[in-house]
């Protein structure tokens, strides 16, 4: 499989195309859905992973393109208190029948890299102060 500046699809009236970055958008909103997910990642920039958000859908995801089929690699963050294999699964499936409905395309494998774990409150578990706990 080889990546495509776009899918398409020659009908008796025309052609249909698909930009990859139309199928970046669709695996970034399916995979922010999905419970436990905290946003998507960039990567690590200095050994830190940079949380997107939910506003940069097209970051951290990377799509290949054939005639037929698609993969797609999804970096995420991972709201801290869930179980990881569970969210990933859960990604995976999310992507895949996103992208199926939506372009007509078969999806061959969904990729998800976890790259951090989120922690709604600004303490970490090494910042807490256990010694001024109430007992």
């Amino acid at each position: 499989m080889s990546t495509l500046p776009s899918e398409f699809e020659r009908t008796d009236i025309g052609e249909i195309q698909i930009a990859p970055e139309v199928i970046e958008v669709i695996a970034g909103l399916a995979t922010v859905e999905v419970k436990g997910v905290a946003g998507m990642s960039g990567g690590f920039a200095g050994g830190i992973a940079e949380l997107l958000g939910r506003k940069n859908l097209s970051k951290g995801v990377k799509v290949e393109v054939g005639q037929r089929e698609a993969a797609v690699d999804v970096s995420v963050i991972i709201e801290y208190g869930n179980r990881l294999p569970e969210v990933a699964t859960e990604i995976q499936r999310n992507v895949k029948r996103s992208i199926e409905m939506m372009t007509g395309l078969t999806v061959i494998e969904v990729n998800v890299h976890i790259h951090d774990v989120y922690f709604k409150n600004a303490e970490r578990a090494e910042d807490v102060d256990y010694s001024q706990r109430v007992k």
